[in-house]
C-alpha cells in the first residue's frame, strides 16, 4: 500500500438518459450556457433539446481544438454573458470547453498556461461552471484534469493542467454513444484500452487506479467488438461508456505512457484521430517496453503487471506478457486500425516526432525510460514501414 492523491469531477451521473438531468443541474449553477460541440451541431441535438428553456449558445470546435478556437470561446462566452460551459461530444470539444471555462475564470491567453510551448503559469482560480457529456467512449476527458490543445504553429500538442479543470459535473448517457459509426468506435475503444493499460503500468500506479483499471479492461475486452459490430447494442455501448470513464479517472491519477507520449507531437504535427494514433502505437509500445524491462530491469513489478494485463484480456489465467501483445494487434486488425503511414507519416518524421515524444509530459509515467533506438522502432512499426523483431501480431 503506498501513499496516494486521487481526484475526479465533482459530480458524476451514469446510464441511459442521464442527459434529461442537463436542465436542472445548470439551474443550480449558472443562467447562461455556452454549449461547445464538435464539427457537427447535429450531435448535440439531444443535449441541446434537454436545456431548450435555458438561455443557450452552440459553439462549435471542428476538429482538435487549437488555441484560436479557444479564444473565440471565451470571446463568444464573455460577449453573450455565458456563466456556465457545456461540453457535449468527444475528447476535443470536452478538453476546448474545459480550457474557455477555465480563460473566462482566470484572464490571459491559453499560451499564459500550456505546457511545453507557453509560460506553463499555474491556474489559480477555480473555472466557471463546467459540464462535460461524451458522446464517445474513449477518451474520459469528462473527468480529467488536463486540456489538451493543438498549438497549430509548434507543430504540437500541448495540455493546460490543473485540478481546477475537473468538471463540476460529468454526465455520461451511453445512449449518446450509439450513433458513433463504427471507425469512430474503434478508435475511440483503442484509445480506451490504451489508457487503462497505460495507467496500471504506469510508475505512477496506486491501489485505487489499480481497480479502476483492471474493471475498465475487462469490459474492454468483453464489450468493444460488440459495439464495433453492432452500434445499436446498448448493453455493449454502455459498458464502453463506462471503461472510459475508469480510464480517464484512472489517467488523470497515475498517468500514461510511451504512446501518449508520442501521440502529442503526431496529432499536433498531423491530421490523425487520436484514438487511431494511440491504436496503431499500443502493441509496438507494449512489445518495446517488455523487451527493454527484460533486458535492464528484469525484476520490474511491470513485468507482472504486463502478465496480468494479458490474463484479463485473453481470458486465459496463464497467459504471458507476449500473449497480451499479440491480443491488442490481432484486436486492432480485426477493427481496421490503419497504420500511421495513411496519415503523412512515413520514415522522415521519425527523428522528429522520437526527439518531440521524448520530451513529453506522458512519457514520464512509461514504466521505463526508453532509449532513442527504441521509440524509433515503436514509430516504425506503427506507421508500417517496419516490423519489430520478433513480432507477435
Amino acid at each position: 500500500m503506498t501513499s496516494f492523491e486521487f481526484a475526479t469531477a465533482a459530480r458524476i451521473l451514469f446510464g441511459p438518459g442521464k442527459v434529461q438531468e442537463l436542465a436542472g443541474a445548470i439551474r443550480r449553477l449558472g443562467t447562461r450556457v455556452l454549449l461547445v460541440c464538435g464539427a457537427s451541431t447535429d450531435r448535440a441535438g439531444r443535449v441541446a433539446s434537454a436545456i431548450r428553456s435555458t438561455p443557450h449558445h452552440i459553439f462549435s470546435v471542428p476538429g482538435e481544438p487549437t488555441l484560436e478556437a479557444v479564444r473565440q470561446g471565451v470571446e463568444t462566452a464573455r460577449s453573450l454573458g455565458c456563466d456556465v460551459v457545456v461540453a457535449v461530444g468527444g475528447g476535443s470539444p470536452i478538453d476546448a470547453g474545459k480550457a474557455i471555462a477555465s480563460l473566462l475564470a482566470n484572464g490571459g491567453d491559453p499560451l499564459d498556461y500550456l505546457e511545453v510551448v507557453g509560460k506553463g503559469l499555474p491556474i489559480e482560480r477555480p473555472s466557471v461552471p463546467f459540464l462535460a457529456i461524451p458522446t464517445t467512449a474513449g477518451a474520459g476527458a469528462e473527468v480529467t484534469r488536463n486540456a489538451v490543445l493543438k498549438a497549430t504553429g509548434y507543430g504540437v500538442k500541448a495540455s493546460l493542467r490543473s485540478p481546477y479543470l475537473l468538471a463540476n459535473m460529468a454526465i455520461v448517457d451511453p445512449e449518446l454513444s450509439c450513433s458513433m459509426p463504427k471507425p469512430v468506435t474503434a478508435a475511440t475503444g483503442m484509445d480506451a484500452l490504451t489508457q487503462l493499460i497505460e495507467p496500471y503500468v504506469s510508475v505512477r500506479a496506486n491501489p485505487m487506479t489499480d481497480m479502476l483499471c483492471v474493471e475498465g479492461m475487462r469490459l474492454v475486452a468483453r464489450s468493444l467488438e460488440r459495439a464495433f459490430h453492432n452500434g445499436s447494442d446498448l448493453e455493449a455501448r454502455q459498458e464502453m461508456a463506462f471503461a472510459s470513464l475508469l480510464g480517464g479517472m484512472a489517467l488523470a491519477n497515475a498517468g500514461l505512457g510511451a504512446v501518449h507520449g508520442f501521440a502529442a507531437p503526431i496529432g499536433g504535427a498531423f491530421e490523425a484521430p487520436h484514438g487511431a494514433v494511440c491504436a496503431a502505437l499500443l502493441a509496438p509500445t507494449m512489445q518495446v517496453n517488455l523487451k527493454a524491462l527484460r533486458q535492464r530491469q528484469p525484476n520490474s513489478f511491470a513485468l507482472d503487471r504486463y502478465a496480468h494485463v494479458a490474463q484479463i484480456l485473453t481470458g486465459q489465467p496463464h497467459a504471458s506478457p507476449e500473449d497480451g501483445v499479440r491480443w491488442v494487434g490481432e484486436l486492432a486488425a480485426r477493427l481496421e486500425i490503419p497504420p500511421l503511414g495513411c496519415y503523412g507519416l512515413g520514415a522522415g518524421h521519425i527523428a522528429d516526432l522520437t526527439a518531440k515524444a521524448a520530451q513529453s509530459s506522458s512519457m514520464k509515467g512509461n514504466p521505463i525510460s526508453l532509449e532513442p533506438d527504441e521509440l524509433a522502432a515503436i514509430l516504425s512499426a506503427a506507421i508500417g514501414h517496419a516490423k519489430l523483431s520478433g513480432q507477435l501480431y
